[in-house]
């Protein structure tokens, strides 16, 4: 199959390229810079130049593939306008290229977070957040897969908080980049809250096996670790870079601080019997020893 990718350099994006060329695909993958294009270039993929803005080069990567994985999205988390800004491009994104394969029963494969529900721990029969700062991200999505209707074997991967490798990535990632700023590994409230995980080795595979074979409309859960006490990932940090570990305001956090203080475990035992998708890379709390002081 001929792949079109959008986010192919990132953490979970270029784990994602190698585990479709693994598998006898062929990859297409848009490339905002010379730096990205080098990337995909050694990965032994084809560079499509162009960013996530860019919607006629997305319809144009669209129209030439047998399927479409989207990954890409803004890391700026510094401001609310910042994220806004990074949610109404990647609607757009995906609103583009859905509506090229309307009527071809390609595959479409997005990408959003798993939900939070209050007082349980979220399955794949829940519906994706559609408020918060990020709630546009779970209106795009949804909209994606309502395409199912309209001849697109539309499907969602549904993302933990923390995608990891190495010790890197994901909330975890933000919170250890934080603890080395401040001097602290903080979190926010008592730490009791959870957060689900995954390596990105493991969640690349998903990914492939929703393209090759995920039912229209559906959506999965790439959730290896279901939920790991905060207080218990700051506690791994701060022992890495040797600083101390306590409670700090959810205003540390910026925009995404009520997010962070949220219980949001999250389940994937229907992704796992459905799929057969079946992690067995490092867990979260065993990841992080990779971080370096």
């Amino acid at each position: 199959m001929q792949v079109f990718v959008t986010g192919g350099t990132g953490l979970v994006g270029s784990a994602v390229v190698a585990e479709l060329l693994g598998h006898g695909h062929t990859v297409s993958v848009l490339a905002r810079s010379d730096a990205s294009a080098l990337a995909v270039d050694r990965a032994g993929a084809e560079a499509v130049r162009g960013g996530l803005a860019d919607l006629d080069t997305l319809r144009a990567g669209a129209a030439k593939a047998d399927g479409v994985i989207h990954l890409a999205f803004s890391n700026d988390f510094s401001t609310a306008e910042s994220v806004a800004r990074a949610v109404a491009e990647e609607s757009a994104a995906i609103a583009a290229l859905g509506e090229e394969l309307v009527g071809s029963d390609r595959p479409f494969v997005t990408v959003s977070g798993t939900p939070w529900v209050p007082g349980r721990t979220s399955t794949e029969a829940d519906p994706s957040p559609t408020d918060g700062p990020v709630g546009g991200r779970g209106r795009a999505v949804t909209a994606a897969l309502d395409l199912a209707s309209r001849g697109v074997r539309s499907t969602a991967v549904r993302l933990p908080r923390t995608v990891h490798n190495k010790g890197d990535g994901g909330f975890a990632g933000l919170l250890t980049r934080i603890a080395r700023q401040a001097g602290v590994s903080g979190y926010p409230g008592d730490g009791a809250q959870r957060w689900p995980a995954v390596h990105a080795l493991d969640a690349a595979v998903l990914f492939r096996l929703a393209l090759e074979a995920g039912p229209a409309g559906t959506a999965w859960h790439a959730v290896a670790d279901e939920g790991d006490a905060v207080r218990d990932i700051a506690g791994v940090i701060g022992r890495r870079l040797g600083l101390p570990v306590e409670p700090v305001p959810e205003e540390n956090f910026g925009p995404l601080g009520p997010i962070f203080a949220m219980d949001q475990p999250s389940s994937s035992a229907h992704t796992r019997e459905a799929l057969g998708w079946a992690p067995k890379h490092p867990s979260l709390l065993e990841d992080l020893e990779n971080i370096q002081p």
